[in-house]
C-alpha cells in the first residue's frame, strides 16, 4: 500500500470540472514541464479560509435514512481529506471542485453562533437535536482557528438545547468541560468516526484526521466523563477495512462506546472519478478489485441514491457485511445503547434563563 499519493497530505489528487460550470480549470502537462525546468512550484497545495455570510445556519434533514431531523455546519469544505466523502459533491454549490478544492477552500461562517441562536430563541421552535457536522467535520483543523463549534456549543447550553455532533477529530476534548455541562441535562451525544484500527489505513483513506490512536482515547475520555460515545464505522469498504468489524467493535467497546453504527461506502456524484483516480495511484495491486466490489453492493454501479439500500448496499458481500456487523453489536454492545436526548428543558430558557413563572 503506497502511502505517499502524488499530492502529500491530500487526499483527492484531482480538480474535477465543476458540473454547474462551462468553463474549466486545468493543468496541462506543457505547464508542469516549464515549472520543473523553472524549479517553480506549480501547485502550492495551501489551504485557503474563505469567510462566507448564509443566512440561516439550521437545515432541515428530509432524507428519511440519515438519522438526523436537523443538522448545521459551520464549515463547507473540509481539510480531513476523506476520500469517500459524501459531502464532496456539495462543494460544487459554492461554485468549487469536488476534488483538491473540497480539502484546499474551506468556507467559514462566522456568523453561525449569532445565526444559531436566532434560529432556537423562535417563539414558534420546539426543541429536536441539532447535529454539528451533518454534512462537514466541525472540529476539521479550521475550529483551531475559528473555534465556532465552541461558541455554538456555548449557544446550546445557554439554552438547554438537545445537540449532535458528528467528528473524527479528538479536537473536540478541548471542549470537554461544554461537553461535560451539557451531559449533566443530557443534552449531547457524540458520534466519533473510527473506520480503521490501522495507521496506515487511515493515513490514506484519511491524511489529516485524528490519529486512530488518539480517536479511540477520545472515546475513552469522552466516555469516562459520562459523555455518550457512539462510534461510526463509515464507511466500511470491501477489501479496505471491511475485515475489521468485529476486532474495531471489540475495540471500542472496551474503550467506553454505547453504540456503534455503519454505512457501506458509496460514491455519488463526482466521487465516483475522484475514488478510482485516488485508489489507482495508492492502491495500484487492488483498485479493480475494490471498485468491482464496490460496485456490487449497489446494483453494479459506484453511486446509490435509493433511500432504504443506499447506505447498507445489497448483494452477496454487502450482506456478509451486514451480518458481520449485526454479529458485532451482539457480542459486545449487548445491553448497551445511546440515550435518547431531552428536548424538555429549553422552552424554560429560551430567554436564556430558567423561567420561574
Amino acid at each position: 500500500m503506497d502511502s505517499n499519493p502524488t499530492i502529500k497530505g491530500r487526499g483527492a489528487q484531482i480538480n474535477l470540472r465543476n458540473k454547474f460550470f462551462e468553463l474549466s480549470h486545468e493543468m496541462r502537462d506543457d505547464f508542469l514541464e516549464y515549472c520543473a525546468k523553472e524549479g517553480e512550484e506549480a501547485d502550492k497545495n495551501k489551504t485557503l479560509y474563505l469567510e462566507v455570510f448564509p443566512k440561516t445556519i439550521v437545515n432541515k434533514v428530509d432524507s428519511p435514512d440519515v438519522g438526523m431531523g436537523y443538522s448545521m455546519n459551520m464549515y463547507q469544505g473540509c481539510e480531513h481529506g476523506c476520500i469517500y466523502c459524501y459531502a464532496r459533491n456539495t462543494h460544487e454549490f459554492w461554485g468549487y471542485s469536488a476534488g483538491l478544492d473540497f480539502e484546499r477552500r474551506i468556507l467559514v461562517k462566522k456568523d453561525a453562533p449569532l445565526l444559531l441562536e436566532k434560529f432556537i430563541t423562535r417563539k414558534s421552535w420546539h426543541a429536536y437535536p441539532i447535529v454539528m457536522s451533518g454534512n462537514t467535520d466541525c472540529y476539521q483543523p479550521a475550529e483551531q482557528k475559528f473555534k465556532l463549534t465552541c461558541q455554538c456549543l456555548e449557544v446550546f447550553l445557554k439554552y438547554k438545547h438537545p445537540v449532535g455532533i458528528i467528528t473524527k477529530n479528538s479536537l473536540i476534548l478541548r471542549d470537554l468541560d461544554l461537553l461535560k455541562a451539557l451531559a449533566k441535562d443530557n443534552l449531547i451525544a457524540v458520534n466519533l468516526s473510527i473506520t480503521s484500527l490501522s495507521e496506515e489505513t487511515r493515513l490514506v483513506l484519511e491524511p489529516r484526521t485524528a490519529t486512530i490512536k488518539k480517536r479511540l482515547e477520545t472515546v475513552k475520555i469522552l466516555s469516562e466523563n459520562g459523555i455518550p460515545v457512539n462510534v461510526m464505522m463509515a464507511p466500511i469498504i470491501p477489501s479496505i477495512n471491511s475485515h475489521e468489524v468485529l476486532p474495531l467493535a471489540k475495540k471500542v467497546s472496551e474503550m467506553g462506546a454505547s453504540s456503534m453504527g455503519h454505512t457501506i461506502v458509496r460514491l455519488n456524484g463526482a466521487i465516483g472519478e475522484i475514488f478510482s483516480d485516488w485508489i489507482k495511484k495508492t492502491m495500484p495491486d487492488r483498485a479493480d478489485k475494490v471498485l468491482h466490489q464496490i460496485a456490487s453492493c449497489h446494483g453494479g454501479n459506484l453511486s446509490d441514491s435509493r433511500y432504504g439500500t443506499r447506505m447498507r448496499g445489497e448483494g452477496e458481500i454487502a450482506k456478509q457485511i451486514n451480518d458481520m456487523v449485526t454479529l458485532a453489536k451482539l457480542k459486545y454492545f449487548k445491553g448497551k445503547a445511546m440515550p435518547t436526548l431531552n428536548t424538555a428543558l429549553h422552552e424554560q430558557y429560551k430567554d436564556g434563563q430558567l423561567k420561574l413563572f
